[in-house]
């Protein structure tokens, strides 16, 4: 019962943190051509949102999601913490610094990807999620 509504919550957090991470990149867009001071919205959004790292991973394991989905969850979990890791090595290393905005467009199609999964395999059962596919049938 529980792993059920987990596995179906999950594409709703994951579309949640799409979204979020879609106002994330308007956030730096507005850093960069209107106001620099928007940078620090940016900063703090980002770190509002990141708990729904950790609700999407939770819910992958509670649903007893395909190994796929649960693999890039955690991977998701680690580039977000490579973002903040980027930012800290600005003014030591800024050729490594500078991988922070491809990582968040790596952050961004990887959180589509996971989002798409989860909600193709939301309604299989949970005891066979790893052989059945969503568009096999039945």
């Amino acid at each position: 019962m529980i792993s059920s509504v987990a596995r179906r919550a999950l594409p709703f957090a994951a579309g949640a943190f799409v979204a979020c991470a879609v106002i994330q990149v308007f956030l730096a867009g507005l850093g960069v051509f209107d106001d620099p001071s928007a940078f620090n919205t940016h900063r703090d959004f980002g770190y509002t949102f990141a708990y729904l790292v950790l609700v999407i991973l939770i819910l992958a394991f509670v649903g007893r999601s395909p190994r796929q989905i649960v693999g890039m969850s955690v991977l998701l979990l680690v580039l977000f913490a490579f973002q903040s890791i980027f930012v800290a090595l600005r003014t030591d290393y800024p050729a490594i610094a500078a991988l922070h905005p491809l990582n968040g467009f790596a952050i961004l199609t990887l959180s589509i990807v996971i989002s798409r999964e989860t909600w193709n395999t939301r309604r299989l059962p949970t005891t066979s999620a790893e052989t059945v596919t969503p568009d096999a049938p039945r």
